[in-house]
């Protein structure tokens, strides 16, 4: 470390200089320590080792040896901490829908798990073209709203719109198919 106007290696001097210098010099070695530790967020655990570093800089002996020991011992007291902090963290996974038994099928679900697709042609038909369209874009190939969207040339907010119309008539279909009645 090139000694600076305001070197903190002077008892009693803790000025800006000093610390931009100190900062300059150690923080990619510290940055580089956390990630290899595998801190979670190695760059806030940097910027909190000099926030710590920074009232005591004008008290440290040592010279540039001292202030890298402190620098160090900082960082390492970080690490330790957050290591603490994970143990004692109850352990998270992640969500997968497709196991969760409180979840029930959607209406595409239903529609589709109850028709045989020779039988989805058929279930279309009564729907008009661009409900059919809609439906076979969002359900059969599974596209995205914003991709039906672009492929109709409609809104997204269109297209949910016709889709919901869309399932509506179904169910309504379905529902007199089920009756009887024409």
């Amino acid at each position: 470390m090139q000694p600076v106007k305001g070197d903190p290696t002077t008892p009693g001097q803790s000025d800006e200089g000093a610390f931009c210098a100190v900062y300059r010099e150690f923080s990619p070695s510290v940055l580089s320590y956390l990630r290899a530790r595998g801190v979670e967020d190695p760059e806030g655990s940097t910027q909190e080792v000099f926030l710590a570093l920074y009232p005591q800089l004008g008290q440290v002996r040592g010279g540039p040896s001292g202030i890298k020991s402190l620098v160090f011992s900082i960082a390492h007291a970080r690490y330790v901490d957050e290591h603490r902090r994970r143990s004692k963290a109850p352990p998270t996974t992640g969500y997968n829908p497709e196991s969760d038994p409180r979840s029930d099928p959607s209406a595409e679900e239903q529609v589709l798990a109850s028709e045989s697709t020779a039988n989805v042609k058929a279930l279309l038909e009564p729907l008009q073209q661009d409900q059919q369209e809609v439906l076979a874009l969002r359900i059969v190939a599974d596209l995205s709203l914003e991709t039906t969207a672009e492929i109709m040339g409609k809104s997204p907010g269109a297209i949910k719109q016709l889709q919901r119309r869309a399932l509506c008539r179904l169910r309504k279909l379905r529902h007199l198919m089920r009756e009887g009645s024409p």
